[in-house]
């Protein structure tokens, strides 16, 4: 409960189990009276506390109806603590140095993922420079000698995925959320909002998700274009709008006066924008037949290894998002979740170029839609971890609590799988047209 942008606590009611072991014999109560306690400096309220009358009870334990005659009080206190200070209680609290120690292990593991990471992309160029060295002898040598590895595919790597008109709309709304992400990063980073304040936070997400509907529909109609698509594109695989109904007008006003004409009109530029394909090699008429692989260089194992690791580096820090969003915690440390963040999208680029350099030197050139899948499956972990925290960690039962989380959930997991998987494909685009310009394609 909030008063003011003031976090309140407090016990609604309590359960009697002292001497039962059987839950069928526990006794429930709900209180029917709240103090509210207020400091007020001025005009400004500094500090709210609630506390129930203990001795204000209702028994509820049998199932039936119960006419309850709810009543608070409230005291009005005197302070002379200015009104910028009033958030310093919530922030110096005595368990916030083992949360800041937590926060910070968060971050350690963090950077040993990266570090792995980076050990991995080590490797990686050790392996490429090799690889260019053999090709250079090669041609050197025999130029009739039969190719093999990534070179052999350079005639078929740059070959236009298949659906690219829903590849062109993901990859529009992926870059529109990952824009979004950033705006709200560097908002909370400069003090527009704080944590308390979750209503700021939250129209702050509708308005600039509005304001950069352009950017996604400018991206998704210019790369459809290069793709050489003659359809219209509607860009925006990403409609997870869930909204309370109190709201619904407002937010389709929004939409139907902002979201969708600026979509339109960056729909409009990027079919426009005449800009070309940036491909080093070109591509034959015909696709190279692709040999057969292991059954772990499919697509959902490559997903689940993909996943794993960016997943890893952000699960601790996940547990407190959590708890802010479904739980009484509220979120404060916006700097070591912007570190996070970062490492997150890192670790997402490292991997996936990984995992497509692997892919083309098993000859297999399908890799643009596979890139953007495995990206974006640590979308597909969080959604994983859901369910471990709604088991475990939370108190929500029955099916409206269920559907609930669940709904919210999936809308926002898939807006990290689209975002996660923009980032893995242009990645993985950018190490693609580096190692083919390196070599020499006939």
């Amino acid at each position: 409960m909030y008063y003011d942008d003031l976090p309140i606590w407090g016990f609604l009611g309590k359960v009697e189990r002292e001497g039962k072991s059987d839950p069928n014999e526990y006794r429930y109560y709900i209180f029917k009276h709240l103090h509210f306690e207020i400091f007020y400096n001025k005009d400004c309220v500094i500090e709210i506390n609630a506390r129930t009358d203990p001795s204000a009870l209702v028994d509820l334990t049998e199932d039936k109806e119960v006419d309850v005659e709810f009543m608070y009080s409230v005291k009005w206190k005197e302070t002379k603590t200015p009104l910028e200070k009033r958030m310093e209680k919530y922030s110096q609290s005595s368990s916030l140095p083992r949360h800041l120690e937590i926060h910070w292990f968060s971050i350690i593991n963090s950077f040993v993922t990266v570090l792995l990471t980076g050990f991995l992309a080590t490797i990686l160029m050790r392996v490429f420079k090799n690889d260019l060295v053999k090709y250079a002898h090669d041609e050197e040598t025999a130029d009739n000698q039969e190719e093999t590895g990534w070179k052999v595919i350079n005639g078929d790597v740059f070959r236009y995925p298949k659906y690219k008109s829903l590849f062109a709309a993901a990859l529009g709304s992926g870059t529109q959320l990952f824009t979004l992400t950033v705006f709200i990063f560097i908002l909370a980073l400069v003090g527009v909002f704080y944590p308390y304040n979750r209503g700021a936070l939250f129209t702050a997400l509708v308005v600039i998700y509005a304001l950069t509907s352009g950017i996604a529909g400018y991206t998704a109609a210019s790369f459809y274009c290069q793709l050489k698509g003659t359809n219209w594109v509607y860009p925006s695989p990403s409609d997870n709008k869930t909204l309370l109904f109190g709201t619904i007008v407002v937010i389709f006003l929004i939409w139907a006066l902002v979201t969708s004409p600026l979509l339109v009109m960056g729909g409009i530029a990027g079919k426009n924008s005449k800009v070309e394909f940036q491909a080093p090699c070109c591509t034959t008429n015909y696709p190279r037949v692709i040999p057969p692989l292991p059954w772990y260089r499919g697509t959902l194992p490559q997903m689940t290894m993909a996943g794993f690791l960016p997943f890893s580096a952000i699960y601790i820090e996940l547990y407190y998002i959590f708890a802010s969003v479904w739980g009484h915690r509220i979120y404060t440390i916006y700097s070591i979740l912007f570190i996070v963040f970062v490492i997150l999208l890192i670790v997402t680029a490292f991997i996936t170029v990984a995992l497509t350099y692997f892919q083309l030197a098993a000859e297999d050139h399908e890799w643009w839609w596979r890139s953007f899948l495995c990206g974006g499956s640590t979308g597909l972990f969080i959604y994983a971890y859901c369910l471990y925290y709604y088991y475990a960690r939370s108190d929500m039962l029955g099916f409206m609590q269920t559907s609930f989380f669940f709904g919210y959930m999936a809308c926002i997991c898939y807006g990290f799988f689209l975002m996660l998987g923009t980032v893995g494909f242009r990645a993985a685009l950018f190490f693609v047209r580096h190692i083919y310009r390196s070599i020499k394609c006939e």
